[in-house]
């Protein structure tokens, strides 16, 4: 069996994003990937401005301990003062660009207006106080944004803000799905004896769509070679990554890995990891493919680590790794021979908690952690010890 980092490795090895990229307004560009370095060709802010609503003043007007001056402008945000009068201030708002001749800005809660209009302050300025210079965020020719980025709506605000109203993004990635299992069935329909219902449809369709991905749902695939055959045939025609759900085990009914290799070729089957042992990766038809278990948690643990990175470098994603925190444990644990990635949850303390259980059929155990527990294997831990926490916000959860 390969480690985890083995199986990152392989499953990774030779991905690229999808060649095509296409032009999209910034302003409904949310979520997508940068196919291109984003270069500011203005500074910002483009002038020099007031971080507060006060006065812009002259320092050297304050020699000798003057204190009151007249007002000889109004200036604000949006529009450009004169050059200040010597011996007067401008009241100025906040990102009003400072006046020639000013050099510094006192705030209104440092001074007083007096009857006849002229202003009196508590203090003395020094250059540059309350000022942002032009440019202090952005300089012309710096590159905002790099191609792989993902447009969060901070990444957005800031190609907003240097003047860009198209991006080059690329397209979503087109991921084909499909579950195998006759035990299966939907929400809304009678349960046969023995069935399930399929939630692992309804986790990894969300993943999936969480990540911006176009979904080609197939459902589920009846327990027969023919069938799974035929679902590889259709969804190495129509997208860009294979996704299953089950038959990943070796018993009589489980097709996924005969049928992979009777159409392209099995690259890695099982892992050293608990839960979800049996993953693998392929191609079909030159397309990539994860068969993931289909166990509840194991196929939601397992597309975190595995499947998750893959369709990121896929989608043209530079930063593709989750990283983790090293936090006590509440509780003491015993590993078994495999390595475990445990559902866990932090408390007011900074601890981790564990679910009651880490059966790997019981999905309610995801819904109430907030993330994973990296236990190595055989480790004998005791409460207090340290170990390397994921929380789910890393995987965009």
């Amino acid at each position: 069996m390969l480690t985890v980092e083995q199986a990152k490795a392989k499953i990774l090895e030779g991905a690229e994003a999808v060649a095509e990229v296409e032009d999209m307004v910034t302003l409904y560009s949310a979520g997508k990937i940068l196919a291109e370095d984003i270069v500011s060709e203005i500074k910002v802010p483009p002038l020099d401005n007031s971080q507060m609503d006060g006065y812009a003043v002259r320092c050297a007007d304050f020699a000798g301990g003057r204190r009151n001056f007249p007002v000889s402008q109004r200036i604000f945000a949006g529009h450009v003062g004169t050059e200040l009068e010597p011996g007067t201030v401008a009241r100025i708002f906040t990102g009003a660009p400072i006046p020639p001749g000013a050099d510094a800005v006192i705030p209104q809660e440092e001074a007083s207006e007096m009857e006849d209009g002229s202003v009196e302050f508590h203090c003395e300025p020094k250059a540059g106080v309350w000022i942002r210079r032009a440019g202090c965020d952005i300089d012309i020719g710096q590159t905002v944004l790099k191609r792989g980025d993902r447009l969060t709506p901070p990444a957005l605000g800031v190609a907003a803000s240097v003047g860009v109203s198209t991006v080059k993004v690329y397209r979503p990635i087109r991921v084909s799905l499909f579950f195998t299992g006759d035990e299966l069935a939907m929400p809304g329909e009678k349960l046969v004896e023995g069935g399930i219902y399929n939630s692992n449809r309804f986790v990894l369709r969300g993943l999936l769509h969480q990540l911006g991905c176009d979904v080609v749902d197939y459902g589920n695939i009846p327990d027969t070679f023919e069938a799974t055959l035929e679902a590889f045939r259709k969804a190495s025609r129509k997208s860009d990554f294979i996704l299953t759900s089950g038959g990943m085990s070796v018993g009589e009914a489980d097709f996924i890995r005969r049928a992979v290799e009777e159409l392209g070729k099995m690259q890695m089957w099982r892992i050293a990891m608990k839960p979800g042992k049996p993953v693998a990766k392929g191609e079909v038809r030159g397309v990539p493919f994860i068969g993931l278990p289909g166990n509840p948690v194991s196929g939601f643990v397992t597309f975190l680590l595995f499947a998750q990175p893959l369709i990121l470098k896929l989608s043209g994603r530079s930063q593709i790794d989750v990283k983790g925190y090293i936090l006590p444990l509440a509780f003491d644990y015993k590993c078994g021979s495999r390595r475990e990635f445990i559902r866990v949850r932090r408390n007011g303390a900074g601890e981790l908690e564990n679910y009651r259980t880490q059966n790997s059929a019981v999905l309610s155990s995801c819904t109430w952690a907030d993330g994973l527990a990296d236990i190595p294997a055989e480790a004998d831990l005791k409460k207090g010890d340290l170990v390397t926490y994921i929380p789910f916000t890393e995987f965009n959860l």
